[in-house]
């Protein structure tokens, strides 16, 4: 599959940032140097300042990428869900037993992304981390309905109605699959924040146990 992929681009939404990142190394360094420092530091200490000097550069040029670090985290998130989307689609195309093409799914959306969907050299362990301490922080806002407006959720959204499709196509007359679907996708973050800061909080404690208790969560609630 990697073979397949050398050229491969996630379609970002190009109101999300002022110049492309993956047109330069400079853009390149910004997104790949930027999620080493997030993870770090968290959203709040992070700044463009401290990511200028990082990649040995000055803040104004962050800026001619990104207007803020609210764009920057939601361009990370972006591509984020793009990989994963573009991951289960390259794995479940052509499985022919839906019921564990939708198991498929979700361990899928459990995993760390495949780093070879995407032209940045990323740590996708620590991407993913960030996704799980910083998402909610994203569309927590005054201004969600005008992002969503925007589309700038577009391929998370997307993301959680092909989860939708399966569920629908397993239990057809199933009346909550955009729930299940939206609750496996935002569980799948939370089960891992709550694994490593409330511990006493949830019963999985490694993508191991995630995926068995969604595993376990789809096989009872649709009877499949």
């Amino acid at each position: 599959m990697e073979s397949l992929l050398p050229n491969f681009k996630i379609n970002i939404n190009d109101s999300l940032y002022l110049k492309d990142p993956e047109s330069s190394e400079l853009g390149r360094k910004i997104i790949s140097n930027g999620i080493q420092l997030i993870e770090k530091l968290g959203i709040e200490d992070f700044t463009f300042k401290k990511l200028a000097s990082q990649i040995h550069s000055n803040e104004s040029s962050v800026y001619r990428y990104f207007e803020n670090k609210h764009k920057l985290l939601l361009y990370l998130s972006t591509l984020y869900w793009g990989i994963l989307e573009y991951h289960l689609v390259f794995e479940t195309t052509g499985m022919k037993d839906d019921k564990k093409k939708l198991i498929k799914a979700v361990e899928i959306i459990i995993s760390n992304p495949e780093e070879f969907f995407t032209t940045f050299e990323i740590d996708a362990n620590k991407l993913k981390k960030i996704i799980n301490s910083e998402f909610v922080k994203v569309y927590h806002n005054k201004s969600v309905e005008e992002e969503n407006k925007s589309r700038y959720f577009a391929t998370y959204k997307r993301l959680i109605f092909r989860i939708s499709k399966m569920i629908e196509t397993v239990k057809p007359d199933y009346q909550y699959s955009q729930s299940l679907a939206s609750l496996i996708v935002e569980g799948s973050l939370s089960h891992y924040f709550l694994s490593e800061h409330f511990e006493n909080l949830t019963d999985c404690h490694s993508t191991k146990h995630i995926r068995l208790f969604y595993q376990d969560l789809l096989t009872k609630t649709l009877k499949i």
